[in-house]
């Protein structure tokens, strides 16, 4: 098995991949028929804002909650549950459209449904990794191989989409993500995981939450890692969000337009993620984390001032491979370092650190959007983001000396 591709000898894990390479490229083929009607039927980048609010925000008050229960019961039928729910709300969608009945707060709605079905799924997700992998050692090659089935999804999903909504309806989209979580309950039905062992009884959830949060904060790695995935989905990764209104500014395009400009943020991702699966361990991210958030910043300050669409594509670009490499990179090093018994708490705070904060830089940048235009509001959290990196990065020789004793402690050779 080549080297970046090294988690996939694990039954489970193959298992688990086959069925979720089919659901997120549905997934994404959702995500932009739903923000191409909602701009088509509205006109309204101030509701592009609030359809990711509505999206996301349950992960923000969700995930340290489902974090909590992902340490305390059965993960692969946790996960189960969400994939079922996930695929009715497809249905719905998709019942809508085809009947003509669909309009904006049915959209909304059923947004929030999928919102909290995700916000469950996430932390148990990262946390699941675990049961389905046999060698620990591979753990952070089935985090980056995770990544890289979500991104080709995201690098496939939205060009077709374009197709779709151009020859036939968004309805045909909807449809054909409800479909492709057959796939998923076929790849669950052959997966036989050994639960991780769990105590018998439990602190109350509050002071088990609490628990979380104060180990999360005292280990110094983590709170300043966090903190750095906070700012880059506060400021940078609302930029899909606005991408319909981008297009109808900057290049008057149409629905294909969108699709193969967040398929060139996809095509960033996917290779960012094979970089990080070629790698043998977590050694030496950090330097990519920082300049991975460096490189979002300038990017997104170059898309706002661009009208040519091949510079376009090359930005974009930039923008899905830096803030993947931030945001992989990340999760590989938590759960490289975090102690077994606080892995979903501390993964549910990564979940909210970055898709928890996204709705609220979402909303603002919808708001903002509204005023001054998308491709300046794109300029504005360009320069609050490298303004927030340069300030990390002077960070960076403290988080080094905490990461090489933890990296001492766990027998991985050298920090940088």
């Amino acid at each position: 098995m080549p080297s970046p591709l090294r988690a996939l000898r694990h039954r489970n894990f193959a298992c688990f991949v086959a069925g979720q390479s089919c659901a997120l490229v549905g997934y994404w083929i959702q995500q932009i028929a739903v923000g191409w009607l909602v701009y088509r039927l509205t006109g309204s980048a101030t509701l592009l804002g609030v359809l990711s609010f509505a999206a996301n925000v349950p992960i923000l008050l969700l995930a340290p909650v489902a974090g909590i229960w992902s340490d305390r019961f059965n993960r692969h039928r946790m996960m189960l549950a969400t994939q079922v729910l996930e695929m009715l709300q497809a249905i719905a969608l998709a019942v809508l459209a085809f009947g003509g009945w669909i309009e904006v707060w049915h959209i909304v709605a059923l947004t929030v449904m999928l919102g909290l079905c995700v916000a469950v799924e996430l932390p148990v997700r990262h946390a699941y990794l675990l049961e389905l992998i046999d060698d620990k050692q591979d753990l952070p090659n089935a985090v980056a191989t995770n990544s890289l089935v979500a991104n080709c999804g995201r690098l496939i999903g939205p060009s077709v989409a374009g197709l779709l909504i151009a020859n036939f309806s968004e309805a045909v989209c909807f449809l054909i993500n409800a479909l492709s979580y057959v796939a998923v309950l076929v790849s669950f039905a052959f997966i036989r995981v050994s639960p991780q062992p769990v105590a018998a009884s439990h602190p109350p959830a509050l002071h088990g939450l609490k628990e979380g949060i104060v180990y999360a904060w005292r280990t110094l790695p983590i709170r300043l890692l966090l903190t750095l995935l906070a700012l880059i989905a506060l400021t940078a990764a609302p930029y899909s969000t606005l991408m319909p209104a981008v297009v109808h500014e900057a290049f008057d395009g149409s629905a294909q337009t969108l699709g193969f400009l967040v398929g060139a943020a996809g095509c960033g991702a996917v290779c960012a993620t094979l970089m990080l699966a070629s790698r043998s361990n977590v050694r030496g991210l950090l330097r990519f984390i920082i300049a991975a958030a460096l490189i979002a910043a300038c990017a997104l300050i170059g898309l706002s001032q661009s009208r040519w669409l091949g510079l376009s594509l090359v930005l974009m670009a930039a923008i899905g491979a830096s803030i993947l490499v931030t945001s992989v990179s990340i999760n590989m090093i938590l759960q490289t370092i975090v102690d077994d018994d606080k892995r979903g708490r501390v993964m549910s705070l990564y979940t909210v650190a970055f898709l928890g904060v996204v709705p609220l830089g979402a909303l603002i940048a919808g708001v903002l959007a509204d005023y001054i235009g998308a491709t300046q509001t794109f300029l504005v959290g360009g320069i609050v983001c490298l303004s927030g990196a340069l300030y990390l990065a002077r960070q960076l020789p403290q988080l080094r000396r905490h990461m090489r004793e933890t990296y001492a402690r766990l027998g991985i050779e050298t920090a940088s």
